[in-house]
């Protein structure tokens, strides 16, 4: 599991998220909440490496990300994989490029067995064959997250982050994103990890639920055991 332990992050001295501890479990889905400029998408950061801490530190299947050498933290890293909330595909590749660049620059995989690769995880995230020669520019911004998302299982990794993956999209494209989600999970048994403010999302996928408010952790728990937090920061959440 990921063990994050008394994460404090800063920028310019300025204190973003302060002495945050608390775990993702193994293969459940866990919902990162709180209202815009809180620090979740910054703590799940942090856990993916991209952010140092000023103090804490993360834990992943029992290996600081931290404290280890370049080797070491490739083999860790390599277990993780987030779904950025803006896609962020590279305009200038098409679909089969986008998808299969983690394997392009990181393996010496043969062109074929990536193509393979590729095209199942098209059927994964519910897109044809014929969206490979595609680029970006070409795709409505529900497909565009489709293919962020089988860039980001290219490489099968346990812990799957997703930020805000419904943020920006119509209500119709949006519950379809939300029920990938699901099916995705349920088929591959990952850990998911899902930052957001979509009363929707929660209510439907989450397992357990982590809450920041003013730079803090103010609830962790499972679904039910929100339900009965009584916090106003929580109760407009579920009222959304």
């Amino acid at each position: 599991m990921i063990e994050i332990k008394n994460i404090t992050v800063t920028f310019d001295d300025k204190l973003v998220l302060e002495d945050i501890s608390c775990d993702i479990e193994k293969q459940k889905i866990t919902s990162i909440i709180g209202r815009s400029g809180e620090g979740k998408s910054v703590l799940m950061k942090t856990v993916l490496g991209l952010i140092k801490p000023r103090f804490g530190d993360i834990i992943i299947d029992d290996i600081s990300i931290f404290t280890q050498n370049k080797q070491e933290l490739k083999t860790v890293k390599s277990k993780t994989a987030m779904l950025f909330q803006n896609s962020a595909l590279f305009d200038s590749m098409d679909v089969f490029q986008n998808i299969g660049f983690p394997l392009f620059e990181h393996t010496k995989l043969p062109l074929e067995e990536i193509q393979e690769r590729v095209l199942e995880l098209l059927s994964l995230v519910d897109l044809s064959k014929e969206t490979m020669n595609k680029y970006p520019s070409e795709l409505s911004g529900g497909m565009r997250k489709r293919v962020a998302l089988a860039r980001a299982m290219i490489q099968e990794p346990e812990y799957l982050i997703y930020d805000e993956p419904t943020t920006g999209l119509d209500p119709i494209t949006a519950k379809e994103i939300t029920n990938l989600i699901g099916k995705i999970h349920d088929k591959l048994g990952m850990t998911s990890i899902i930052i957001t403010h979509e009363s929707d999302v929660i209510k439907k996928l989450s397992e357990n639920l982590i809450m920041i408010d003013s730079k803090q952790i103010i609830f962790k728990g499972d679904l039910a055991g929100f339900n009965n937090f009584a916090h106003p920061i929580a109760e407009a959440f579920k009222n959304s």
